[in-house]
């Protein structure tokens, strides 16, 4: 089965890796603004390019955001734990997560994504459960950055969690209950921020494994945030004090 990425950055993006690409769908008489020069690399590098009308890009879209252009490639090739670990190695720099705990919404998880490129984390770990895998709409919410960044997926978080305390990350988890405040917590050095899902947050399994748990300051009559703001902002604290 193929993989749909969809939207002219995304699309942008892809061709900019090198990545295998099948086959690219615009819409008829679609030849102005920034779709010219995707249409224009992907010639260059052989890809078929196919004009259908919108009606058919919409019934193929999963995103219902497709901007008038859609790649089939092959299915994503997720990296491991110790790819993304080698990865920071191989920069000489102390290895910096996200692990996100039961995310449903491919939305938060393509904006988790985005974040943590901007941010210089080398990677984000998912579930292989109750989680959303990268889908079209997940890579389209990245805005391209999920061709850059470097996705595990496994099978057990709280396992993962041990291995990587046990390569020397301190796991750190953005929680409401947190007794560590987000301007003072320690987010410096090998470190791995935890995110929970949409509705329920972190589970307690995982936040048990934990080794500590970071609350964001609320000053408004909503005491909650979005999974994917409240891991840009744990992004952000953590990207100043490396």
């Amino acid at each position: 089965m193929q993989d749909k990425v969809e939207g002219r950055n995304a699309v942008a993006e892809l061709l900019k890796t090198g990545r295998a690409v099948d086959k690219i769908y615009v819409k008829s008489g679609e030849r102005q603004g920034s779709i010219i020069p995707i249409i224009r690399e992907a010639k260059k590098r052989g890809i078929l390019v196919v004009e259908v009308s919108r009606e058919k890009l919409d019934a193929m879209s999963e995103s219902k955001a497709h901007q008038g252009i859609i790649a089939q490639v092959p299915p994503i090739d997720y990296f491991s734990v110790e790819d993304i670990l080698e990865y920071a190695r191989s920069k000489n720099e102390s290895p910096f997560l996200v692990i996100l705990d039961r995310v449903s919404d491919p939305h938060n998880l393509g904006s988790v994504i985005r974040s943590a490129n901007c941010f210089g984390a080398h990677g984000v770990i998912i579930g292989k459960h109750e989680s959303v895998p990268l889908t079209a709409s997940a890579i389209k919410a990245s805005a391209g950055a999920a061709e850059h960044t470097r996705v595990a997926r496994v099978t057990n978080i709280s396992k993962t969690i041990d291995d990587l305390k046990n390569a020397g990350l301190w796991i750190a988890a953005a929680e409401a209950s947190g007794r560590e405040s987000l301007e003072s917590a320690p987010l410096d050095g090998a470190l791995a921020i935890v995110v929970g899902g949409e509705d329920s947050g972190v589970s307690r399994l995982v936040l048990e494994k934990c080794d500590f748990v970071v609350s964001i300051p609320m000053r408004g009559e909503v005491n909650s945030l979005n999974a994917s703001v409240a891991a840009a902002l744990m992004l952000y604290a953590a990207s100043l004090r490396r």
